[in-house]
């Protein structure tokens, strides 16, 4: 099950995307389930970046429904290898920093047959890759790494506390798209006296079990060619959180 405050963020990040649809060139669909794995995972690998490789279930294609609901007037057919399915595995290839992590270990590069990875030993259809503490807006070494995807590439920004060494990075231009609402200062009527490095009394959407406070939550995913690809949320069912009010 998924935590109820992250269906909420799902089914409001959902809206969005239904709202904005026709900024995108085409739509993929990601579990629920793994996409909170993917945020859990984000945080328990800190203070490192983690680089993750993705596969749709060849059974499982969009939904009908849902695909043309979310059609984008700019839509392109056979943009990417696997379009129109959902995705529903994914598995930490590597960790480091921005520029080492979108490079594949030898671990993940020979064992041609590895029963988990099948015959591409690694080469998934699409991946993602976090920056914590950071917008999820591609870097230059972002792009660049793209160019080798077949599928998409996805960035998770996670905004949390405690910060440790890594304070909120905000200092990068580009469009950002969140769950739930920018993270803001409230009020307390608490001591200003705080730790160094402590978060800005910033408001809480969650608690990670690892104990971090998430303050915010971005997703995007992009396409080699630059093209900005939608994201629907959707269920086991491969319905959209929030559909009722999407429709």
């Amino acid at each position: 099950m998924v935590e109820v405050w992250l269906e909420k963020l799902m089914a409001s990040y959902n809206l969005d995307s239904i709202n904005s649809k026709n900024s995108y060139a085409a739509q993929i669909h990601i579990k629920g389930e793994l996409f909170e794995n993917l945020i859990w995972w984000g945080l328990q690998s800190l203070p490192d970046e983690i680089l993750v490789g993705m596969d749709v279930d060849p059974d499982s294609p969009h939904l009908t429904e849902v695909e043309d609901l979310f059609r984008s007037e700019q839509h392109v057919d056979g943009l990417f290898q696997s379009q129109g399915y959902q995705i529903n595995e994914a598995h930490i290839v590597n960790r480091g920093n921005s520029f080492s992590v979108h490079h594949l270990p030898e671990d993940w590069t020979d064992d041609m047959f590895s029963s988990n990875r099948g015959s591409r030993a690694g080469r998934f259809t699409h991946w993602l890759h976090t920056h914590p503490n950071a917008p999820a807006i591609p870097s230059e070494a972002d792009a660049d790494a793209a160019q080798e995807t077949p599928g998409i590439d996805m960035i998770l920004g996670l905004r949390f506390s405690p910060e440790g060494p890594m304070p909120w990075f905000n200092d990068v231009e580009g469009t950002r798209r969140r769950l739930g609402e920018e993270a803001k200062p409230v009020k307390s009527k608490k001591s200003k006296r705080r730790k160094f490095g402590a978060s800005k009394n910033l408001s809480v959407i969650g608690v990670a079990p690892s104990g971090h406070k998430i303050h915010e939550i971005q997703l995007i995913a992009f396409h080699k060619s630059g093209l900005a690809i939608n994201v629907v949320l959707v269920d086991n069912e491969g319905m959209p959180y929030g559909w009722k009010d999407l429709k």
